[in-house]
């Protein structure tokens, strides 16, 4: 049991030791993830497409 309150301690005494964003930049990062995410999204949406056109093109042939 004293190792699972030492590790619990080590725990909370290394999360105090963490640089935590401030919510202006939380909310920079987050704004940049989501649109990274959407953008990508739609990229490789039109690449599928693309591809997919592509292969009915040619099988049609």
């Amino acid at each position: 049991m004293s190792k699972i309150t030492s590790f619990f301690g080590k725990v909370v005494s290394e999360m105090r030791k963490v640089s935590w964003p401030k919510r202006k930049e939380l909310t920079r990062y987050t704004v940049i993830v989501l649109s990274t995410v959407v953008f990508m999204a739609l990229f490789f949406t039109v690449i599928d497409l693309g591809i997919s056109e592509a292969f009915r093109w040619f099988l049609s042939l």
